[in-house]
This record gives structure tokens, C-alpha cells and sequence, in this order.
């Protein structure tokens, strides 16, 4: 939803013109006989028309440009409210992920019996604090400076998969990613798209069903790019679940939709599954 509506480029000249245009033409059906008004009239008819066009021309010109200058006010205010978007879903990702990852790696540590263990346990939940606060770290100094938008990290790409499911063994997840070696070429959008599902994914299966198995694949279907993340559910009875606020569902079915593709999250054999199903024409 548009924060203010499309500014309106309606103009005062057509009425005003309308109106003259009545004026006149009463004023000729009215008059007749003879005298100086017979030859004087026309005449000043024809200047009040003259002197109605230039002034429309005036006036259109005008409401033109001022209408161009709302529009312009406009677009930079709906891409200001934009960008700021897109930081708060990345704000959002990158708290989300790295929080969940620390949560839940923190809540099985008190089940840890040996010291060696808690000791391992404390140095995952250090490194990824410190990645987290890295990330949090870089993109604030953009938004701080602008002249430092080269600080801003690259966007997300299938190179980055691998690195992003290892990073949920910190929560004790044991996963194992699938990428169709068929994929072919994918576009950058898309590619970004697969990433954050895989992300929001591996966050929802450590927030509800802890330490668990994790299939990730991404594979292609004709024209369609799938990408699903599928835990097996919780594995310790004794488990109990962190929830999030929920927002990372909503936003990542807003990225996935913009793109003309479909999210499913639904439970599947006694766990759960989310599943990014989105055109590319790249290949």
C-alpha cells in the first residue's frame, strides 16, 4: 500500500475554457441590428478568444509543471518508503537468522552434560553473534553514510547455499543440500529469492523443532525454479519451540509473489516444509 496516493494531474484550464467558449456564444446569438456594435463586437470577441488561448496555453503549461513536480515529489517519497522496506526485511533476516541460530543453540546447552560440550556450544553461539553483529554492523554504516553504499554487502547467489545450510549446524541442525546439477543459469533476482527461502527455512526448523534433520534442495521444473527446506520435525520430546514474530513467512511470500511465483508452508510427515516454486526464463 502507497503511503501518500499518485498525485492528480487534473487542470483548471478546460473548464475555464468551457465557460469562455458559453460566454461567447451567448453573446453572439444575442447580438443584432446595426451600429457601431455590429463592427466593434466581432472584434472583441475575437481578442477575448485570442486573449483566452493565451492564457490556457499560459496556464496549462504551468499546471503541467507543477503537476510534474508532484510526481517527481512523489516517486522519491514512494522510493524512500521503498528502501526502507527492503533494509527492515534485511534488518529482519539477518536478526531473525542469526538470534534463532544463537536461541536455540543456548537452550540445548543446558542439556549438555560434559564441559568439552558446553565449552563447543558456548564458541557457536560467540561466532555467531559475532557474524551477526558484523552484518548488523556493515549495513548501519550505509545507512549512516551514504557515500559508504560500497560497504553494502553483494547480494545473495546459489554460491552462497552451501555456506548458509553449514552455518545452521550452530543450531545443531543436521542438513544436507541437494542442487540439481540441471539447474542451469538463474537469474539474480531469483537467485536471491532461493537464498532467503533457504534462510527463513533453516530458521523456522531450528526455532520449532530444534535440533533435527534438514533436507535443502533446489532443483528446476520446466520454466520454475523450486527451492524447499524439509525438516523431519523435533527429535528431543522434550523440545520446546521459540517462535518468532512471524513476519519472515510474510515478507518472504511478498519477495516470492513479486516475482510471480507461489510459498507453501505446511506440515509434511510429521514436519514441516517451505517451498518457493518461481518462474526464470534465465536458463
Amino acid at each position: 500500500m502507497n503511503a501518500h496516493p499518485r498525485p492528480s494531474g487534473r487542470s483548471s484550464v478546460l473548464p475555464v475554457l468551457v465557460i469562455v467558449g458559453m460566454v461567447l456564444l451567448a453573446v453572439m446569438c444575442t447580438v443584432g441590428g446595426d451600429g457601431p456594435g455590429r463592427v466593434v463586437l466581432p472584434w472583441a470577441m475575437v481578442g477575448a478568444a485570442l486573449a483566452a488561448a493565451a492564457w490556457a496555453v499560459r496556464r496549462a503549461r504551468a499546471d503541467r509543471a507543477a503537476y510534474e513536480s508532484r510526481l517527481t515529489a512523489w516517486a522519491a517519497s514512494e522510493a524512500v518508503l521503498a528502501e526502507r522496506l527492503r533494509i527492515a526485511g534485511d534488518l529482519h533476516d539477518i536478526v531473525s537468522h542469526g538470534l534463532g541460530l544463537i536461541t536455540v543453540r543456548a537452550a540445548a546447552t543446558r542439556h549438555l552434560p560434559k564441559p568439552a560440550e558446553v565449552e563447543a556450544a558456548l564458541t557457536d553461539i560467540e561466532d555467531a553473534s559475532r557474524h551477526a553483529t558484523a552484518e548488523l554492523r556493515r549495513m548501519l554504516t550505509v545507512l549512516r553514510e551514504p557515500s559508504a553504499a560500497g560497504l553494502r554487502a553483494p547480494l545473495d547467489g546459489l554460491d552462497d547455499l552451501p555456506a548458509i545450510v553449514d552455518g545452521a549446524a550452530v543450531a545443531g541442525l543436521r542438513t544436507r543440500l541437494t542442487v540439481d546439477p540441471e539447474l542451469g543459469a538463474v537469474s539474480q533476482g531469483v537467485q536471491v529469492a532461493v537464498c532467503k527461502t533457504v534462510r527463513e527455512g533453516l530458521s523456522n526448523a531450528a526455532r520449532y523443532a530444534g535440533p533435527t534433520d534438514v533436507r535443502v534442495a533446489v532443483h528446476r521444473d520446466g520454466r520454475f525454479v523450486v527451492a524447499a527446506v524439509t525438516d523431519a520435525g523435533p527429535s528431543d520430546p522434550a523440545w520446546r519451540a521459540t517462535p518468532g514474530a512471524g513476519h519472515g513467512l510474510v515478507g518472504l511470500r511478498e519477495r516470492v509473489t513479486s516475482l510471480d511465483g507461489t510459498l507453501t508452508a505446511e506440515p509434511v510427515d510429521g514436519g514441516f516444509r517451505v517451498a518457493a516454486r518461481i518462474p526464470d526464463d534465465a536458463a
